[in-house]
């Protein structure tokens, strides 16, 4: 059957009834961007076996809209239901609790499934992860870095900054700190693979000469900061894993890909050394390093296909979310036969 963009979860339940008893049921899942397919895959195969299935893919076949606002959530309360679902990123519509219509919309529709970090791209960037993507990438498994330890300290570092940002956005202010500002602020810069150090040092004079500049402007404001800050604790924010939950694209670009790009070429270059160290002959030499400069991979590549992130505790929340939502449907359908 070709999905038509007017189907709705309706006209699949109806079509699952009417298929043959020992065929698969198909639940369509919606995602907003074609990076979002692979994702929602690792989230989804675990729970397919001989009673159902999942197809993953992109809303409209005709307009070729993507994006959460624009796209899914039109389907919120008109089409999605047990055949059909949303799948996106949780941005910060999770951290503002309801406050906007589409936080609301993403919390509480039972049909609809999000990541709990801001994006994909934050569980891409899954610090625990990075050393074996660096190994993918270069074919070189030394541990020159510390991935776990750096976006420890980043975070660290960034932590009150988000705090204000998540408050400011909860209260309607975000015109006067917006995510971009947050973004541009939150960006480390200049960056030594053997001395990481002074990147912090320097990330936390931008954060604090910020947050000065935001108690000036909102005075008086100690008592909301501290509930806010308990408050995104509560959903799982700590000091050291905020780097999961501000913009993923910032966090990818700005962050990850400029630090990994560095120890990777650290990484290369020991292993071609290595090569021209140990060959015996020129044409050993050649050979051996025509070898290995065909068998590197892509940084953003190969992290847009990590799935390390299998173990980090949002996914873990996300896969949660589907079970329960698989066990609720399988009870009705259990109440309808009987």
């Amino acid at each position: 059957m070709k999905l038509r963009d007017n189907i709705t979860s309706g006209y699949l339940d109806a079509a699952n009834r009417l298929a043959a008893k020992n065929k698969r049921r198909r639940i369509v899942a919606y995602v907003e961007s074609y990076d979002d397919i692979y994702f929602w895959r690792t989230v989804l195969s675990r729970f397919e076996d001989d009673t159902r299935y999942f197809e993953v893919m992109l809303p409209s076949h005709k307009k070729l809209e993507r994006g959460k606002k624009s796209v899914l959530m039109n389907f919120i309360g008109k089409s999605v239901g047990p055949s059909m679902i949303a799948c996106v990123d949780a941005d910060y519509d999770y951290l503002l609790q309801g406050v906007t219509p589409q936080s609301r919309n993403v919390l509480q529709s039972p049909y609809v499934f999000h990541t709990y970090a801001y994006a994909i791209e934050n569980l891409q960037c899954y610090a625990p992860s990075l050393h074996d993507v660096c190994t993918a990438v270069t074919l070189n498994d030394h541990r020159i870095f510390d991935f776990r330890d750096y976006l420890r300290q980043y975070s660290e570092a960034i932590f009150p900054l988000f705090v204000w940002s998540v408050w400011i956005y909860r209260t309607g202010n975000h015109n006067r700190f917006s995510l971009a500002d947050l973004a541009r602020i939150i960006d480390p810069g200049g960056f030594n693979v053997q001395q990481p150090q002074p990147s912090i040092d320097h990330l936390r004079r931008k954060v604090n000469t910020k947050i000065r500049q935001l108690q000036s402007e909102f005075p008086g404001n100690k008592d909301a900061y501290l509930q806010t800050k308990q408050s995104v604790r509560d959903l799982g924010v700590t000091p050291q894993t905020t780097y999961l939950y501000i913009q993923g694209h910032s966090l990818f670009d700005n962050v990850v890909v400029p630090i990994m790009t560095k120890v990777c070429n650290r990484l290369r270059q020991e292993r071609q050394e290595e090569i021209q160290r140990t060959a015996i002959h020129h044409m050993q030499r050649k050979n051996e390093m025509s070898c290995y400069e065909h068998s590197l991979q892509d940084i953003r590549q190969m992290l847009k296909k990590n799935t390390g992130y299998i173990n980090s505790e949002p996914f873990r929340r996300t896969q949660d979310d589907v079970e329960r939502f698989l066990a609720s449907t399988q009870s009705a359908e259990s109440s309808d036969n009987t």
